[in-house]
C-alpha cells in the first residue's frame, strides 16, 4: 500500500510505517527489528512496559508528529480496511486535518460485540461525549492537528473523544 501511495506521489518517498510495541512479552519487537532490517520503510518504537492501548497509540502519534506531515493510526490486528488509506490521503490533500475511519458495517462482529458497542455509544452520548459511532482508532491526523493534540495533558486517555474536540 505504501509503495503504491509513493509511486502515485500521494505521499513522500520518505514516508515510513511506525510500529509501537507496548511492552509485549512475545516476539513483537524482534519482528519489528526484522522488518526494519529488511526495509527502511519500517521502524519501531519500543515502550518499556505495557501502558495501555491509548497511551501506546499516543506515543506513536507524538513520535510521528515530529517526523511527518500526516500520520495514520491503525491497529495491527488488521480489522480496518487498508484500502481506504488512499481516500484518507486524498481528503488530506483536499484540506482535511483529520479523517476518520468509520466502519460501514458491523456484520462480521458477534452479536455480543454489536450489542456492547451499541451500549458503549449510547453511554458515551448520555455522558455528553461527542463521539463518532463505529469509529475506532483508524484515522489520519495532520501535523497541525497533532500539535493541537499534544496540548492535551490527559492522564486517562480516550483519544476518540479528545481528537473529536480538535477537529
Amino acid at each position: 500500500k505504501m509503495t503504491t501511495l509513493i509511486n502515485d506521489r500521494k505521499i513522500s518517498d520518505k514516508s515510513r510505517v511506525l510500529f509501537v510495541d507496548d511492552g509485549s512479552k512475545d516476539r513483537t519487537w524482534e519482528i519489528i527489528e526484522e522488518l526494519h532490517e529488511g526495509d527502511d520503510l519500517f521502524s519501531g518504537l519500543k515502550l518499556s512496559r505495557n501502558k495501555g492501548h491509548q497511551n501506546a497509540l499516543l506515543a506513536g502519534l507524538m513520535t510521528a508528529k515530529d517526523l511527518a506531515d500526516i500520520s495514520i493510526s491503525m491497529d495491527a490486528d488488521l480489522q480496518d480496511d487498508i484500502n481506504v488509506v488512499d481516500k484518507f490521503v486524498d481528503k488530506y490533500h483536499e484540506g482535511c486535518d483529520i479523517v476518520y475511519g468509520v466502519r460501514s458495517s458491523r456484520k462480521k462482529d458477534t452479536v455480543f460485540k454489536r450489542g456492547t458497542a451499541g451500549m458503549f455509544y449510547k453511554l458515551m452520548r448520555l455522558l455528553g461525549v461527542d463521539i463518532i459511532d463505529n469509529h475506532a482508532d483508524y484515522r489520519l491526523i495532520s501535523k497541525r492537528a497533532l500539535e493541537a493534540l499534544s496540548q492535551f495533558k490527559e492522564v486517562n486517555l480516550f483519544l476518540r473523544g479528545i481528537v473529536k474536540q480538535i477537529g
